[in-house]
């Protein structure tokens, strides 16, 4: 089954590195993505594709990358 979310990944954000990552997890897992506002602060993110996919980039997106720490995580169904 299909879901979208978008995503607001608050914490410590270096926004290329989190792109790249958020980007590379996308294809990996063969979701749609669509990068939205971001700053130090928090990136905004919204993906489609099947839900438990959806639900590991979310899991991957917690994680990492390296230098980007994530404290809290927004999920709206979109």
């Amino acid at each position: 089954m299909t879901e979208a979310a978008q995503f607001t990944f608050q914490g410590k954000i270096v926004c290329d590195s989190f792109a790249e990552f958020a980007l590379h997890r996308a294809q990996r897992l063969d979701l749609e993505i669509e990068m939205g506002a971001c700053d130090a602060g928090a990136a905004t993110v919204s993906v489609k594709g099947q839900g438990d996919l959806v639900d590991a980039f979310e899991m991957a997106c917690s994680l990492g990358p390296y230098d980007c720490i994530i404290m809290d995580i927004v999920r709206i169904a979109a």
